[in-house]
């Protein structure tokens, strides 16, 4: 359990029945672990509570970042306890009551922790049964539960407010005849979050909380050279903090620490030469790493000479920012020794670690909460500004909060990296028989096509986890809702597409007659179905597009409907199909909400969110130059969730998300004619791409040409 003992632990939590089991996540579901990252300790415990008063609460080191996992985690326990959903409570993100969790992203919580969860509540309703036999003088093959009852016995008369502990093995959970499994329960954070009652990290009003600003260099790479804090140090009640290359202004009121920060004469050295964001791609390509294998199977040298026609291009993707709604956020408190942190973080423990190798304290003197978190989407894995907060808190000694500006969050995110990705095929008759994949910068993850082609090879060069080779990137770049696999699918399903417009084939017929992976049929057919697909090849001025994508094991098709203002070069994406296959869903409204989410901030990165920058220098650092969607975006939304209940149950946070951007460009092609091959599809790159094909003016034109 980290660095608590089991027995501290026990004290920590109060009085009850605790079931405590050993699960191996070495050997856990493949899909859900990241590629080049621990996947997770090998001895996790997860654990649950039952009160005297028969309530019963999970633990879970998890965070609630409007996914609904808190939601989740109840509707899993109540289901193997056999109790009723609302009495079941949920405690999560807590380091000193949690056991240890890596972290809540890559769409793990579902696959990995849900099942880990059924297990302890199967367990404990085991235990449970075996002191009602005791109590009862029945054998427990004649005892049953229902609504956390045995007989005439609750789950609460039996704790009695005792610590008891029993370990069993090898109890199974559910297989079947599931009661609250696959329906919707009212959200357990709905109440508190449409009151206003939720706390954030930057809801914390403690007694004498000091609020931080912090000066920043102006670009990625400035050196400060020089500041002269004499002018903020005049203000009342302003405290200035130097320490290391720190420079912060403290005040009880927000506003008044940020105005005496802009008092501060701070000189910088300018930022070294690099590329901005028109020579990006020739810069990462150029600096990227030497590739790795990710895929291969056939001969190349025979692909090539069976192929009739080759057809080559290249994709390229923007860097993007997370912004979330809460920009980072901390709050940092020492107490007899003690810090508390409360963070805007996914990874509570991760920021546990940080503070204390930050503040030179041993672990256990660290405690960080992240019950609520306002929208992650990866980019509040790290948690700087818990450090941050925890120092300025050790220094002055007061509680102290730091909240980042939107200015700040956009200019010190963890971007999703820009990438290239090119791809060269060979085509014999109708069948694709050569595929050669590059991918630069983006990462591996769903880089090798599953769509059935003898012959293929994919290289991967440069990724979001780490390791690249210094100047690859000016920025920091880290995961996004569905790390590499956005990137990488954008190219897959938008050259499938090209494909079946160089041949004047039907893009559904020509992605089945590919396709032999029974999933991804069932649910591009369903899609399909469902929106009504009229086969035919583009363009065909109707504006309707298709793409599928797999994101650790999850399957999803999508097809869109459009329009293209020519003039303007405005895209209406109307409506969306979305057919999805997650194994055994847990929760059926909390997965169609996922979907829902993915789809709007799918129009966004395909559509609009890009960084623009110069020389290290974040140009666009607030919703006023970086548009995101709007309400008034919304299409229709269908969103079909393909029964496969006999499937272990898969995050659903991410692999909504992978399909949008390419079926929106085969949807644009469809409607204009113009091919898109960067990534986001902005109103002037569609209006340039539609001139184009205009200009050319003839059908070849139209099939064969594309713009960037």
């Amino acid at each position: 359990m980290s660095d608590m003992t089991r027995r501290n632990w026990v004290g920590a939590a109060g009085a009850g029945l605790f079931v405590f089991f050993h699960t191996d996540l070495a050997h856990a579901q493949e899909p859900a672990r990241l590629p080049g990252r621990q996947s997770g300790p090998v001895d996790l415990n997860a654990y649950l509570q039952i009160g005297a008063d028969g309530r019963v609460t999970c633990l879970a080191g998890k965070v609630e970042l409007g996914q609904g996992c808190m939601t989740e985690l109840a509707i899993a326990l109540a289901e193997e306890l056999d109790v009723p959903f609302d009495r079941v409570d949920v405690v999560l993100g807590d380091t000193d009551l949690c056991p240890y969790d890596m972290g809540t992203f890559g769409s793990m919580t579902t696959p990995l922790l849900i099942p880990v969860v059924r297990r302890a509540g199967a367990e404990a309703k085991a235990v449970l049964l075996q002191l009602a036999s005791e109590r009862l003088k029945v054998p427990v093959e004649q005892l049953h539960v229902k609504a956390g009852v045995i007989g005439e016995l609750t789950y609460g008369q039996l704790v009695e407010g005792k610590r008891i502990e029993r370990h069993l093995v090898n109890v199974p959970v559910k297989a079947s005849g599931y009661q609250l499994i696959g329906t919707s329960p009212p959200r357990k954070d709905g109440m508190e979050k449409v009151t206003g009652a939720a706390k954030y990290a930057g809801d914390m009003q403690l007694p004498g909380l000091l609020h931080a600003a912090i000066l920043r260099a102006p670009a990625v790479g400035a050196k400060l050279k020089s500041a002269d804090t004499a002018a903020a140090e005049q203000v009342k009640g302003v405290q200035v903090v130097k320490d290391g290359g720190m420079i912060a202004v403290l005040h009880e009121h927000r506003d008044i620490a940020v105005a005496a920060l802009d008092k501060i004469k701070a000189e910088f050295e300018s930022a070294p030469a690099g590329p901005d964001d028109r020579t990006i791609f020739d810069h990462i390509v150029k600096n990227a790493p030497q590739p790795r294998p990710v895929a291969q199977s056939g001969d190349l040298a025979e692909g090539e000479r069976l192929s009739g026609t080759m057809v080559e291009q290249t994709y390229l993707n923007s860097y993007v920012a997370h912004s979330p709604m809460e920009t980072h956020s901390a709050t940092a408190q020492f107490e007899d020794g003690k810090v508390t942190v409360w963070a805007s973080s996914q990874a509570p423990f991760q920021v546990k670690n940080a503070v204390a190798a930050g503040l030179g304290i041993p672990a256990g003197k660290v405690r960080v909460i992240s019950r609520y978190v306002g929208g992650g989407f990866g980019g509040k894995t790290e948690a700087d500004q818990g450090g941050e907060a925890a120092l300025l808190a050790r220094i002055t000694g007061k509680p102290v909060q730091v909240v980042y500006s939107r200015g700040e969050e956009f200019a010190t995110d963890r971007f999703r990296p820009a990438a290239v990705m090119k791809i060269r095929t060979g085509l014999a008759g109708r069948k694709i028989v050569l595929w050669d994949g590059q991918v630069f910068g983006a990462g591996e993850r769903e880089a090798a096509p599953f769509y059935d082609i003898p012959h293929q090879r994919v290289t991967s060069a440069g990724g979001w986890q780490g390791g690249n080779p210094p100047g690859m990137n000016p920025f920091r770049v880290g995961a996004w809702r569905g790390p590499s696999a956005n990137s990488n699918t954008f190219a897959r399903e938008s050259h499938m597409d090209v494909l079946a417009a160089k041949l004047g084939v039907d893009p559904l017929e020509f992605r089945l007659t590919h396709l032999s992976h029974a999933r991804m049929r069932r649910v591009l057919e369903a899609a399909a179905k469902q929106f009504g697909w009229q086969a035919g090849h583009g363009p065909t001025g109707r504006g309707v597009g298709l793409a599928c994508g797999m994101y650790s094991n999850a399957c999803n098709a999508t097809v869109v409907e459009l329009a293209v203002n020519r003039g303007t070069g405005a895209v209406r994406v109307k409506r969306v199909v979305m057919a999805l296959d997650l194994g055994l869903v847990m929760n059926a409204d909390g997965m169609r909400q996922q979907a829902e989410g993915c789809v709007m901030m799918g129009l966004g990165a395909a559509l609009t969110e890009e960084i623009r920058f110069r020389n290290g220098d974040v140009l666009n650092r607030n919703f006023d130059s970086y548009d995101i969607p709007r309400f008034s975006w919304l299409p229709k939304m269908e969103i079909l969730l393909v029964d496969n209940p006999d499937s272990p149950a898969l995050g659903g946070g991410e692999p909504p998300i992978i399909a949008m951007a390419p079926a929106i460009a085969n949807a644009i092609f469809d409607a204009v004619g113009a091919r898109l091959l960067q990534l986001p599809m902005t109103p002037e790159r569609v209006k340039a791409a539609a001139a184009l094909i205009a200009a050319i003016g003839t059908e070849r034109g139209a099939r064969d040409s594309v713009a960037g």
